[in-house]
This record gives C-alpha cells, sequence and structure tokens, in this order.
C-alpha cells in the first residue's frame, strides 16, 4: 500500500472514530438527561439536600448501610499489610489475593501482622 493510500485511509478512519465518539457522548447525554431529572424531583419531593446527597456518596466507598450493616459503625483498622505494594486487609472476610498467594508459596501469614 502506497503512503499516501495509507495516509488517506488513516484519515478517513480517525475521522470517523471521531464522529462516532461524538454520536456516543450526545447518546449519553440523551440517556442520561431523564435519569437526572428523575433524581432531582425525588430530591424535591423527599426535601433531600446536596448535602445528604454528598455525605451518603462519601459513605458509598467505604461501607453500605443498604447491605444489612450498621453505617455508624467505624472501620476496621488494617491487621495486615503487604510491604511490597502497601495494600492492608483487616483479617476479617475472605483474605485478599496477595496473602492467598503468599500462603501458597509457603510464606507465612503472620508475617504480613502490622507492628503497633
Amino acid at each position: 500500500m502506497p503512503q499516501e493510500s495509507y495516509t488517506s485511509e488513516k484519515q478517513k478512519i480517525e475521522k470517523e472514530i471521531l464522529k462516532l465518539q461524538r454520536q456516543m457522548r450526545t447518546l449519553q447525554t440523551r440517556q442520561r438527561r431523564p435519569v437526572i431529572n428523575s433524581i432531582v424531583r425525588s430530591m424535591v419531593d423527599y426535601d433531600i439536600t446536596l448535602e445528604e446527597i454528598t455525605e451518603a456518596y462519601s459513605r458509598r466507598g467505604t461501607r453500605s448501610a443498604t447491605a444489612g450493616e450498621n453505617a455508624s459503625k467505624s472501620a476496621l483498622p488494617p491487621k495486615f499489610r503487604n510491604s511490597a505494594t502497601g495494600e492492608t486487609w483487616t483479617g476479617r472476610g475472605r483474605p485478599p489475593r496477595w496473602i492467598t498467594d503468599a500462603e501458597a508459596a509457603g510464606k507465612s501469614r503472620d508475617s504480613f501482622l502490622i507492628k503497633d
């Protein structure tokens, strides 16, 4: 394929990609608009403030009250730390992959204990 043909084909494809990206943004905006309107309508109906939404949203990343947990409980401090990556684990629930992989390789879980 000659260089000019390659360059023109590449430009056509890049132009088509930009066109499709614009179409995708338009579609996303159209799909989001009714959802946002519904949220705002519900906030007005139930007298919910932006501060309440912000607080609920920030809690969402740590613990979820809808999962049957008491939202007022504080998160447990980590008990184990992977010194290579800095990842931590509280010692509760299913062990993370870095713990199970290390144990499979013969390393002791105690070697990851965080010393006070």
